[in-house]
């Protein structure tokens, strides 16, 4: 089983999905960290360098090769859905999960962030406007499951997605921000 999460950068992804990993106990693969070693350097230095129609040809096999994995979660960049066969490897090979925020709800995360480099313009937030009237759609297309997340705990984001899944729960992570289970 391998669970990917795709939505807007700063959305949550990879805190949800370690979290959900970690649940779950398989492994979790964040594909902009799997890249950055990959690389060698920032995504942020490599977009300045090559540019990102360049970075994109990298971030396609990433996907291509963390989605052919036997089982695990899976954080995807925010703009991974942008080419045609990551959404079709996204689709066919995972269960997508896609965290639902709005562009004011990620401003409010990422205002300060200064290592994502699409939103390093005059108006962060009417460029986050602009990346979700582009990329909805196209998460929507690949997901098999939209979560409108709002302000929930990064524990209770979790437990939806286990329900909306149906994936077997595991006994929690002591050490991972979870609830006591409901059903004891």
């Amino acid at each position: 089983m391998i669970v990917a999460l795709v939505g807007l950068p700063g959305s949550g992804k990879s805190t949800v999905g370690r979290q959900l990993a970690r649940r779950l106990q398989i492994p979790f693969a964040d594909t902009d960290h799997w890249i950055e070693q990959r690389l060698g350097c920032s995504i942020r230095s490599y977009f300045e360098r090559e540019g990102e129609e360049r970075f994109r040809d990298f971030e396609e096999s990433a996907i291509d090769e963390i989605t052919a994995g036997a089982q695990g979660v899976i954080a995807t960049g925010g703009g991974s859905v942008l080419r045609p066969g990551n959404r079709q490897w996204l689709n066919q090979r995972t269960s997508v999960v896609y965290p639902r925020s709005t562009p004011e709800e990620v401003f409010r995360r990422l205002r300060h962030d200064m290592n994502r480099p699409l939103l390093q313009v005059a108006d962060p937030l009417a460029r986050l406007r602009e990346l979700y009237a582009q990329r909805d759609p196209l998460y929507h297309e690949t997901a098999h499951c939209v979560i409108d997340i709002g302000r929930p705990s990064v524990s209770a984001l979790v437990q939806t997605i286990i329900a909306q899944l149906g994936l077997t729960r595991q006994p929690p992570d002591p050490t991972a921000d979870t609830e006591p289970p409901a059903d004891t």
